[in-house]
């Protein structure tokens, strides 16, 4: 098991490392190209930060190992919201804005809905997955859109400042952009052999890894983000990225997946694991809902309680490992 492990980690490593060199080279390309900074922060950036789920999940059920797959893309909303969202708000409280409760948060929540119609007959097929791809591709347009109107932007003004100061000649940005491509590809292939060999030497199903280990993994870009956000006391973009982290893994990766590989949804995702993902999803309305006419804020008290119930959950799919 040393092996697979080592295996996981190096993939990791290079997953999250070639991911950011993609990124770092398209977003230099779109802007050659004449996109608007906006533009980039939401489609080159948003697509960026998710390439990890969606290379391994696609990978993952090319392969034949569509536990891999579902694990990582709902295992990776768990941990945005409950980890990740928890942990920053720790370090320091985040303001949620009304425009994100009453835009993104619900969007986010009826494409939650959406998805367990779909599913709860316990098939994800071909065509299920191209409406997933169908209504994600609404959803981006509209958010692009919304975006476009707005005056002001933090996210223009953030990216504005990231290209300028990672400015790169454009035969730069294409090898950068190709080596992170092949890197993420290569080092996706070495965790995905990693994370089914472990499952199989613990005899448990590659669905738990890819709620745990795996989900954390490609989970990293977000974490490092979303901290990165905080720290310098950009709440609407730490909460954003996470959002739009969310709609990206229900319904781009999960739906690339089940595109390359139709494939049974487990009793579990449908009974343990979807619901848990709803009410977190939930409790960002309540939790950033406006109170006594002040800004909806997730404080430290809520940002532990978070934290809590992922160390919760994680807790319990280690029991059930330990008692299969």
């Amino acid at each position: 098991m040393a092996l697979p492990m080592l295996m996981i980690v190096l993939g990791l490593i290079v997953l999250v490392w070639s991911a950011d060199l993609f990124v770092e080279g398209a977003a230099s390309i779109a802007r050659f190209l004449g996109m608007s900074p906006l533009l980039i922060g939401m489609v080159v950036i948003g697509f960026g930060t998710s390439a990890p789920e969606l290379t391994v999940s696609a990978l993952s059920a090319w392969q034949g190992n569509p536990g891999i797959a579902l694990g990582n893309a709902y295992g990776s909303n768990i941990t945005n919201i409950a980890l990740i969202l928890g942990t920053v708000a720790l370090i320091s409280p985040i303001v949620v804005h009304s425009q994100v409760i009453k835009k993104e948060l619900p969007v986010l929540f009826m494409v939650t809905l959406f998805v367990i119609a779909q599913i709860y007959d316990g098939e994800l097929s071909r065509m299920d997955a191209i409406l997933q791809l169908g209504v994600f591709a609404v959803v981006m347009g509209w958010m692009i859109r919304a975006g476009m109107n707005q005056k002001t932007d933090a996210l223009e003004i953030e990216m504005e400042d990231e290209l300028e100061e990672h400015a790169m000649s454009f035969s730069q940005a294409v090898i950068w952009l190709i080596a992170g491509l092949v890197l993420l590809v290569v080092s996706s292939r070495v965790l995905v052999w990693g994370a089914v060999s472990i499952a199989q030497d613990l005899g448990v199903s590659d669905l738990i890894i890819g709620l745990t280990i795996v989900a954390v993994g490609t989970s990293l870009p977000e974490l490092a983000s979303s901290i990165v956000a905080a720290r310098k006391g950009e709440d609407d973009l730490a909460l954003g990225n996470i959002i739009g982290s969310n709609l990206f893994n229900t319904l781009a990766v999960v739906g690339l997946a089940g595109v390359i590989h139709p494939m049974s949804i487990p009793v579990e995702i449908i009974q343990r694991d979807w619901p848990l993902m709803a009410v977190l999803t939930i409790s960002l309305f309540v939790l950033g809902y406006n109170r006594n006419g002040e800004k909806g804020r997730i404080n430290r008290l809520e940002g532990g309680a978070l934290l809590a119930v992922y160390i919760g959950y994680t807790l319990y799919l280690i029991n059930t490992v330990m008692s299969a």
